[in-house]
């Protein structure tokens, strides 16, 4: 049977450690990445028309990104400074504490190649697609557009398809790092 512990203020203010910091930075950033990748933006698509579904998502995603990055950077500055290892073998990713950098560096990449590449670029075909759309009198998909239309439907298939690879990497980033903290801590060993 577990100890029985009363709790008392000083229980309460324990609970304002970096362990505790850690765990709601980290369930904050997997959480809305669950929610935004499988559920937020799947829902948005089936209830709002095409073009409004697009204009939320241009609204949501750079959000999204902006607090990807700013909460992915916490856990890295957190974690290297609980882990001063990680630094001093930066250069051996097999060493555990240096392989959770990487994890976090590469959340950075990721969401940071969406947020200043990627997401601006998909934006600007998608607003360029509605635009034609007006213009051709057709939706981007019927058939009979244009040539124009045929080749911003190829560009914003490959740009949305690289934006949805590499959010899915950082997604599946942070549940690698969420399964290393639940078994190993977050101070380590």
């Amino acid at each position: 049977m577990s100890k029985v512990e009363d709790i008392t203020i000083s229980s309460l203010l324990n609970l304002f450690s970096f362990n505790g910091l850690y765990m709601i930075l980290y369930s904050w950033l997997f959480g809305m990445s669950l929610w935004i990748t499988f559920f937020g933006g799947i829902i948005a698509f089936k209830a709002l028309p095409r073009q409004q579904f697009g204009n939320l998502q241009h609204k949501t995603f750079p959000v999204y990104f902006v607090i990807s990055l700013s909460l992915v950077s916490g856990l890295l500055l957190l974690w290297t400074n609980a882990h001063p290892d990680a630094m001093t073998y930066w250069d051996r990713p097999l060493v555990a504490d240096v392989l959770q950098v990487y994890i976090l560096i590469s959340v950075l990449i990721a969401q940071g190649t969406n947020y200043f590449v990627i997401g601006p670029m998909t934006s600007r075909t998608m607003f360029e697609r509605h635009r034609l759309e007006k213009e051709e009198g057709k939706a981007y998909n019927e058939p009979g557009v244009s040539d124009g239309m045929k080749a911003l439907n190829r560009r914003f298939g490959s740009l949305h398809g690289i934006s949805s690879l590499l959010n899915l990497s950082a997604v599946l980033a942070i549940g690698f790092h969420g399964l290393w903290i639940g078994n190993a801590g977050v101070k380590g060993y």
